[in-house]
């Protein structure tokens, strides 16, 4: 999983595709015997569950998550990004996710990885104007020089003039997120919408949570 970021490399070998499968799922746990109701988990991903899982609780947290997760500049994921993605598979609404939950979001991750590492031409572990320009109008959106200029300065502090993995991560499902909202009230789809003062309220105190 990881390119220009992701796991450790000397915690797991590499990224997950190198690290040995466990036999079972121990750790504090006793032996992994998935309910008959669920399908059977990858004993790859139980082996890098149970690393991650360092309280031996049988759930990960975002903090676990993040003290996981590397980007291509070697920081830890941001606070916003784990929260984000921990949310997602959160089914039951713990602020933790289960080692099912994990597994679909252990793919949701890889795919952004192989996502960002399409449009890092030059695999510098980051993100420019021209990069993330490319990778927004693939995704199907039209945006002005401006606006790019603006997601890349909302995500870059210290004008490096770039975004790692986790803010581009951050910044697409927000901005699907943003775009699912709003086609939802364009109904004559002229890419025009009039909005309540407290419709839009809702709509923006969703994105955050």
């Amino acid at each position: 999983m990881a390119y220009q970021g992701g796991f450790p490399q000397q915690q797991y070998g590499g990224g997950y595709g190198q690290h040995p499968p466990a036999a079972g799922y121990g750790g504090g746990y006793g032996a992994y015997a998935p309910p008959p109701q669920q399908p059977p988990v990858n004993p790859e991903i139980q082996n890098i569950f149970r690393n991650i899982d360092k309280d031996n609780t049988g759930r990960i947290n975002n903090r676990e998550l993040q003290q996981a997760l590397i980007n291509g500049r070697g920081d830890h994921f941001s606070d916003t990004a784990c929260n984000l993605m921990i949310s997602m598979f959160d089914r039951n609404k713990t602020g933790t996710v289960d080692i099912y939950d994990f597994e679909k979001l252990y793919n949701y991750i890889n795919q952004w990885l192989q996502v960002f590492k399409n449009f890092d031409r030059d695999a510098s572990g980051h993100i420019e104007e021209n990069e993330l320009t490319q990778a927004l109008t693939q995704m199907g959106f039209r945006f002005s020089p401006q606006f790019i200029q603006y997601l890349i300065a909302k995500n870059d502090p210290v004008n490096r003039k770039e975004i790692s993995v986790d803010q581009f991560i951050v910044t697409c499902i927000q901005i699907q997120r943003f775009t699912d909202a709003f086609r939802v009230r364009d109904t004559e789809q002229k890419g025009i919408i009039t909005i309540g003062f407290e419709d839009f309220l809702g709509v923006a105190l969703s994105m955050c949570s």
